[in-house]
């Protein structure tokens, strides 16, 4: 069998399986947390947009280029593409399957690295970080590798 990582992942947790044959239970062998990413707007940002005094002394607020909440979910989303191109390079892992909610799948779609998104044999876009082993064992293929 292939050796199989499975990562199941939102915006401020990552859980990492692996299960011993294509059939048997996961086992977890990492967990990555982003408290960031639980934060609310308004913790993220120091400040509030400032004020600016435009024509006829009318203010205007400074609009944030990105919205603080995807910013570090992108950032979670790169670290996780970080830490499974590591655990791909030691040889850890040949293929990958993954289930994350729909919004954070998008973001680890862009954010993986390429040698990464190459090994990715199943997606699934569900939130279930919080749910037990055998639970998100019944939401992946009955057998673990491809063909």
């Amino acid at each position: 069998m292939k050796s199989t990582y499975i990562l199941v992942a939102d915006s401020s947790r990552a859980r990492i399986f692996t299960a011993e044959t294509p059939t048997s239970p996961l086992e977890e062998i990492e967990a990555l947390a982003h408290t960031e990413g639980r934060l609310h707007d308004r913790e993220m940002t120091s400040d509030l947009p400032g004020k600016m005094k435009g024509e006829g002394h009318i203010g205007h607020a400074f609009e944030q280029a990105t919205d603080p909440k995807k910013h570090e979910a992108e950032n979670f989303a790169h670290r996780i593409g970080h830490y499974l191109e590591e655990a791909h390079n030691e040889k850890k892992f040949e293929q990958l399957l993954i289930i994350a909610e729909p919004s954070f799948l998008g973001l680890l779609r862009i954010q993986l690295p390429e040698q990464i998104k190459k090994l990715v044999c199943f997606e699934l876009d569900k939130n279930i970080t919080t749910h037990s082993a055998d639970d998100i064992r019944k939401h992946l293929p009955t057998y673990l590798t491809s063909h």
